[in-house]
């Protein structure tokens, strides 16, 4: 089995580029496929899970394969996501296992509410979903244990290299990895111009005087981009600040609780209606309690810039779904439907609209 696994491994590193075009076509394929054939809905989910699974995996190998080498480093900076993630998963097992487990199960989800929707009835369909939800609460929580710290999504690195420019092996050059030591050979000169004895006349372009500057451009405005952050400086560890205040603690845990209360609602008739407005109420109170990132703290902020922009979401949930939203996109499909390229796009929406309809994590908080 090991033999087989570093074969594998071997034939990744190697064919890098092409696995990771072979990854991104599939999963462009995912978006036309449902409502193109009975069962598409679950093809579609069961390949693009796939897909996420294996590229996690590959994630974490090339990685791997980077930092092993020692003759390699990256040009660009790593992102602040990556640095402050890949330091806890090194430093803490736990964390490392359980967000992986955390991520596992965001990408098979929705497969799973598939399978169940088809096999079981709908209320063990939806004691699954308060399953899975129950035990992605306690995986939050585990990590919040361990980091004192807001949660990020995801809670893994995230790939920072580029697979298309990745070496083939470690004596060949790239143009996003460069090596610890440059060339000392100079490049040869191309056998076309080695019996050039006549200097080439110059072009007029290069006689022509560049263009004067701009009035309102100056030095410091081309070099404030590029100059160093207090972030880009800070321990990875240090990147998020822990959380200090009882407030600032019960902020975080109603945000990750507000998941499994949602579900448990809408599993129930009883609670079904008030599901949509419980949660929204606690986003808000969440929202209202959490602390205000100084302006170093820019991955804090950028975590809490995605979770403003996820309150988006509301409007594919419940009754604004059902009353407001969903009317709106059926009329512009509808009136769109014959226009040349929009009809193509109004035809994928018209597919997607009866599975926002019939499964939670669409548009599962």
């Amino acid at each position: 089995m090991s033999s087989t696994l570093e074969k594998y491994e071997s034939f990744l590193v190697k064919n890098v580029s092409t696995i990771s075009t072979l990854e991104s076509s599939l999963r462009s394929v995912t978006w036309f496929l449902p409502g193109r054939f009975k069962d598409a809905d679950l093809a579609s989910e069961c390949l693009s899970a796939i897909l996420h699974v294996s590229s996690m995996y590959h994630d974490t190998l090339l990685a791997r394969v980077v930092q092993s080498d020692p003759h390699w480093k990256p040009i660009l900076p790593i992102p602040l996501h990556t640095r402050y993630t890949r330091a806890w998963s090194d430093k803490e097992t736990l964390y490392k296992w359980a967000a992986r487990s955390l991520e596992l199960i965001r990408f098979t989800q929705l497969l799973v509410e598939m399978l169940l929707r088809r096999k079981v009835s709908d209320k063990n369909r939806w004691r699954g979903i308060v399953f899975l939800e129950t035990v992605k609460m306690i995986l939050r929580f585990t990590l919040l244990k361990i980091t004192t710290r807001p949660l990020l999504s995801p809670p893994i690195p995230e790939r920072d290299i580029d697979p298309a420019s990745m070496p083939p092996s470690s004596t060949h050059t790239s143009p996003t990895l460069a090596p610890t030591s440059p060339s000392s050979s100079s490049p040869p000169t191309p056998d076309h111009l080695k019996n050039n004895h006549i200097p080439l006349q110059p072009n007029a372009l290069m006689l022509t005087p560049p263009p004067p500057a701009r009035a309102d451009t100056s030095v410091e405005d081309y070099l404030l981009p590029k100059a160093l952050t207090t972030s880009s400086v800070k321990p990875s560890m240090l990147l998020m600040k822990p959380m200090s205040s009882p407030l600032e603690w019960v902020s975080e845990c109603i945000y990750i609780i507000r998941p499994l209360v949602y579900a448990s609602m809408l599993s129930t008739k009883k609670h079904k209606d008030k599901a949509l407005v419980t949660v929204f109420a606690m986003e808000l109170i969440s929202r209202s309690l959490r602390r205000t990132p100084s302006h170093s703290a820019d991955l804090e902020r950028e975590e809490y810039a995605r979770r403003d922009r996820d309150i988006l979401w509301y409007l594919l949930r419940g009754s604004v779904w059902e009353t407001y939203s969903r009317p709106k996109v059926e009329a512009v499909v509808k009136k769109t439907a014959n226009t040349p390229i929009l009809g193509v796009l109004s035809s994928i929406v018209k597919d997607w609209i009866p599975l926002v309809d019939e499964y939670y994590y669409y548009t599962a908080p």
